[in-house]
């Protein structure tokens, strides 16, 4: 599986921004997809997740409330929506793909895309 992370862009704090992740490949509706992300100096840490068919969602404390996350299996997308964004919001965010399931551990995941950097302004 092989991805692609967009979307990202400089919004103001309150803001709002939608990323999407593309996926290639026919097994997309098989993973577990999830959202990390990594601002500068800092460790990746996970931000959201989604099972295979997209009736089970997980997501870090710090973003619960702000933060969708959904997935089309038909487009092989998987959609991350941010709205309330806050300066503590900025990263460059990646998505990745889990075979056997839609934990929470960097280690759990075997795909990764490039990731797609997202700076929010106070």
């Amino acid at each position: 599986v092989q991805l692609q992370a967009f979307g990202g862009g400089l919004v103001q704090a309150g803001g709002s921004l939608r990323l999407s992740c593309a996926a290639s490949g026919r097994t997309f509706s098989r993973y577990g997809m999830g959202w990390f992300r990594q601002a500068p100096g800092k460790e990746r840490e996970f931000v959201a997740a989604i099972n295979f068919s997209g009736s089970i969602t997980y997501y870090a404390d710090s973003v619960k409330g702000r933060f969708t996350i959904s997935r089309d299996n038909a487009k092989n997308t998987v959609y991350l929506q941010m709205n309330s964004l806050k300066p503590e919001d900025t990263a460059v965010y990646y998505c990745a793909a889990d075979l056997y399931g839609y934990g929470d551990l960097i280690h759990e995941y075997d795909y990764w895309g490039q990731g797609t950097l997202v700076t929010v302004s106070s």
